[in-house]
């Protein structure tokens, strides 16, 4: 779990070994030749990824920008094993998703992947303390040990005094630091970002992003998928898509 955020930043460490068939490598994903089409009703084949190709090194930050339609989600989705690619081979911290049976895949996104969206994704029933808990509930942890793990990241969010307020009495950028904690309680060593500033305003955006850059300061690997500038601003490696290829890639 991350240590008290400040505003330094120490050299990045090596992501925790989360994975019982763990292979060290400097990257920490890798695409190969992936393809993804969908078939509409009326028969129409619809080529969202065409052949992307893309390696991601361990405790980097990097930004998936493009138009709408360009595949980013698609790529992010397949990327978070939330779908299976037509073809091509997706390896994550030294796991082939690609073959991994669709049993295995819920226990490997659950020690691998924190997932940070758009719309939150919370349980609006549930108080930020509780929707923090909910994937210890799967390893088996409840009661106090997981309201502790829970309390002690929604206090390195500066929540400390919202920790039993439900979604619908916490603001915008409050309700995405939840989702954030949420995203970090497995200590995951990839953070995947769908529109993470989409829905609050720009000084939200901005601790938004500190934080996340805080985050990959201390190790952590994150990929943003994004339209606005501002926030690709903050990733090493700004990758461009474009109809379902990879177009562009350079440094922000």
């Amino acid at each position: 779990m991350p240590e008290q955020m400040t505003n330094s930043t120490p050299q990045r460490s090596s992501a925790p070994d989360t994975s019982p068939e763990k292979v060290p490598r400097d990257l920490i994903v890798e695409v190969e030749r992936v393809r993804k089409n969908y078939v509409m009703s009326e028969g129409n084949v619809v080529h969202a990824l065409q052949g992307v190709d893309l390696g991601i090194p361990r405790g980097a930050f990097y930004a998936l920008m493009g138009p709408s339609g360009s595949g980013k989600s698609t790529l992010l989705n397949v990327l978070g094993s939330l779908d299976r690619p037509t073809s091509g081979r997706i390896v994550l911290d030294g796991n082939d998703l690609t073959s991994a049976p669709a049993s295995s895949l819920p226990d490997l996104r659950r020690h691998l992947i924190g997932f940070v969206f758009q719309g939150f994704n919370l349980i609006p029933t549930l108080s930020a303390v509780d929707n923090v808990t909910l994937p210890l509930k799967y390893e088996g942890i409840r009661g106090k040990k997981a309201r502790d793990m829970a309390v002690k990241l929604l206090h390195l969010m500066g929540l400390e005094n919202r920790l039993d307020h439900r979604p619908n009495e916490l603001s915008g950028g409050e309700q995405q630091r939840v989702a954030i904690a949420r995203a970090l309680i497995m200590d995951p060593p990839l953070i995947l970002a769908d529109e993470p500033t989409g829905e609050v305003d720009t000084h939200t955006s901005e601790a938004i992003m500190n934080l996340l850059a805080e985050l990959n300061a201390k190790g952590q690997t994150i990929l943003v998928v994004t339209h606005d500038p501002f926030t690709a601003s903050y990733a090493d490696m700004v990758i461009t898509m474009r109809d379902g290829r990879i177009v562009d890639e350079g440094a922000s």
